[in-house]
């Protein structure tokens, strides 16, 4: 596994992250669970990232990795990075969501009870909210920090402005932003053209990336057609609409990955992301022990030829 500083700081993250958004729930097998987690951590994946409304059930994702940490990674707390974040609706009335003081620091205080955990690593504020002042929610962050419950805080789904915002708040209050999550893949790279790599990189903060495989379409799974029970006949994030327009490009893709450089489509999409070395690590799924270790391969270090990133580019300009 290759590690890499995130931004300026000292904490190194592996170029390979593993997210508890789906698979980790109380609706899916513990046991299938218990197995990804503890052979993620024996691949030198020392990053778990999670939020308090991952199942489902709400919660149930934290409560799992509570589990797994007591029965498997006992012991091993010290050379993990967990992290968890708090944004999105969480539970009913007007302090379960957003971005208020009484919101964030309340739903950290669940989210430690159910991994049973003394703090974490990184706390994310999952999403501004148009609610309530920046100001608020990074003064939250700060005193997250400085009561011991976090080590670091970063903020996710910020875009450039508000990201500066944050940024530059954090730095005054003396409780530096560590880390941006957002969304980056072949079919959106809006952390490119809104200039938010620009900004993380004159702040100093690393950048991982969620959704780096576009909720499936840059893989090989739907190159024949849509799997019975795949997850796009009832996500909302992934659409058939969406695979169809998009269905000539990866193709197209698929091509220069396995005839032109001898790897998969999802390994060439991972790669891609990790050319730019302002991302500090790429955040996969995994439903499998064998689709975890299908990933894994870009642990490497190696780069992508200078000529492959043209041709992608060529081919997503012309998609």
């Amino acid at each position: 596994m290759i590690y890499n500083k995130t931004g300026k700081w000292g904490l190194k993250l592996p170029a390979v992250s593993l997210g508890l958004w789906h698979n980790f729930g109380s609706e899916d097998s513990f046991d299938n669970a218990r197995r990804v987690l503890s052979h993620a951590f024996d691949k030198g994946i020392t990053h778990f990232d999670l939020a308090n409304n991952y199942g489902p059930i709400y919660g149930s994702a934290e409560e799992t990795l509570g589990k797994v940490l007591k029965s498997d990674l006992y012991g091993h707390r010290d050379e993990l990075v967990i992290s968890t974040k708090a944004g999105y609706d969480m539970w009913p009335g007007p302090y379960g969501d957003g971005g208020s003081r009484k919101y964030l620091i309340s739903s950290l205080d669940q989210s430690l009870k159910r991994m049973g955990l003394e703090y974490v690593d990184i706390f994310y504020h999952h999403r501004p909210d148009p609610e309530t002042p920046i100001e608020e929610s990074m003064m939250a962050l700060d005193q997250i920090v400085r009561s011991g419950k976090a080590l670091y805080v970063g903020i996710s789904n910020y875009h450039p402005k508000e990201a500066k915002e944050a940024m530059q708040i954090l730095k005054e209050l003396g409780t530096p932003c560590l880390i941006h999550q957002a969304k980056y893949n072949m079919f959106e790279r809006w952390i490119e053209t809104e200039g938010l790599l620009d900004a993380l990189e004159d702040y100093g903060v690393g950048l991982i990336a969620f959704s780096p495989l576009a909720q499936g379409l840059l893989t090989d799974r739907y190159l024949n057609g849509i799997p019975e029970g795949s997850r796009i006949t009832h996500s909302k994030f992934l659409t058939e609409a969406a695979l169809n327009e998009k269905m000539a490009v990866i193709k197209e893709l698929n091509n220069l990955a396995t005839k032109g450089l001898g790897m998969g489509l999802s390994e060439l999409a991972l790669r891609w992301i990790l050319r730019d070395k302002r991302v500090t690590s790429v955040l996969v799924g995994a439903s499998s022990v064998e689709q975890l270790d299908k990933n894994m391969s870009i642990a490497d270090g190696k780069e992508l030829p200078a000529d492959a990133i043209a041709k992608i580019d060529k081919i997503l300009a012309n998609g």
